[in-house]
């Protein structure tokens, strides 16, 4: 392998603000740490934090809390509509 071009790949800790959660996982983010602030974890050390808005704390494919859309009308309505649109067509064909 090349030596240099890769980039730094270390411990940052991701927050998740809207679930107020904190996660320490290796990431190329470390790169950019002397521009981002520092928080200290559990293991007394300091590392870089990286604020996130959404993360699987938070999401709601992750947290169970799925919206389920009731979209079969409006299919029903479209489909509707270009059935009718579609017969016309025919009969001002022939």
């Amino acid at each position: 392998m090349k030596q240099h071009i890769h980039p730094t790949y270390d411990y940052v800790v991701f927050r998740d603000q809207s679930a107020n959660t904190m996660m320490l996982t290796r990431s190329t983010l470390a790169a950019r740490a002397d521009s981002l602030p520092k928080v200290r974890w559990t293991d007394g050390k300091e590392y870089p934090l990286v604020n996130v808005e959404v993360s699987s704390a938070s999401h709601p494919f992750y947290t169970g809390n799925n919206i389920v859309l009731d979209t079969a009308g409006q299919v029903q309505k479209f489909n509707e509509r270009y059935r009718r649109n579609a017969s016309q067509k025919n009969r001002s064909e022939a």
